[in-house]
């Protein structure tokens, strides 16, 4: 499903973004769903690293993270919106 938005960049934004659209050989609108896609998943791991910082938790532990940690990221990505189904 898409759905269609309007928005707003600065020139040089726009600019920029058509330019790696184009050396990526793919349009606008996907190079820039991409970029919102990768900035999401930054902050979502971005997040959970925070969790485990502040459970104090070794890598492993943090490889088998449980109900309670995945609820500590949701909290912190989500701000109390639910979480869209994928």
């Amino acid at each position: 499903m898409t759905a269609k938005v309007t928005l707003s960049f600065s020139d040089q934004t726009i600019a920029d973004a058509r330019h790696w659209a184009e050396r990526d050989g793919v349009s606008l609108s996907a190079w820039i769903d991409r970029a919102a896609q990768e900035r999401a998943l930054r902050s979502i791991f971005t997040a959970h690293a925070e969790a485990v910082r502040r459970a104090k938790l070794d890598l492993e532990a943090a490889a088998l993270a449980d109900e309670e940690e995945i609820a500590i990221v949701d909290a912190e990505v989500f701000r109390g919106r639910r979480r869209a189904a994928r």
